[in-house]
């Protein structure tokens, strides 16, 4: 996981995968924005609105994520890992802990910790580009291959833990 400034993301994009990946970062940003304003809001009009604009927030976050396992091969093997290996029941209703912004925070953490991951991915694949030593090159490639395994786990946890649809990806 990379150490993050709030909302700042790191590493510049050198591949057009990256430049999906910063924007998965800024649709998780904004569909926990959009969550704690849900919960935060007691007038019913608002959290309608609000409410269809995060669903579509999820779906464009499922649109990009599609496309990053399309272009990123070694992505895509991680996706189909954590797939078999990521093992969370589907019946886990998060309404069973203390309360709505309990939900919130667990699922908002999540995505966090997701945003992070492809930062570090962002940030490590630009540092790849620029060293010329392979033992170093090798060792942020492995890195990088750990942060891609770690974004599909966290992404298969937040499909069965959040109710919503994420666009094209599946739970």
């Amino acid at each position: 996981m990379s150490y993050t400034t709030l909302r700042q993301p790191q590493g510049v994009p050198v591949s057009y995968v990256n430049l999906i990946r910063e924007a998965l970062i800024a649709e998780l940003i904004a569909i926990n924005d959009y969550y704690k304003q849900i919960v935060n809001t007691d007038i019913k009009e608002l959290k309608e609105i609000l409410q269809h604009i995060m669903e579509e927030e999820k779906r464009h976050y499922g649109m990009f994520l599609q496309l990053i396992r399309k272009y990123d091969p070694e992505q895509y093997g991680k996706y189909i890992e954590a797939d078999k290996d990521v093992k969370i029941s589907t019946n886990i209703k998060l309404s069973n802990h203390d309360s709505k912004m309990q939900n919130q925070i667990i699922l908002n953490n999540i995505r966090d910790d997701i945003k992070s991951e492809l930062e570090a991915v962002v940030l490590y694949e630009q540092h790849i580009s620029m060293i010329p030593i392979n033992e170093i090159r090798d060792v942020f490639k492995e890195v990088t291959a750990d942060e891609k395994e770690h974004i599909e786990e966290l992404t298969s946890v937040l499909l069965k833990l959040d109710k919503d649809s994420y666009g094209p990806i599946s739970k």
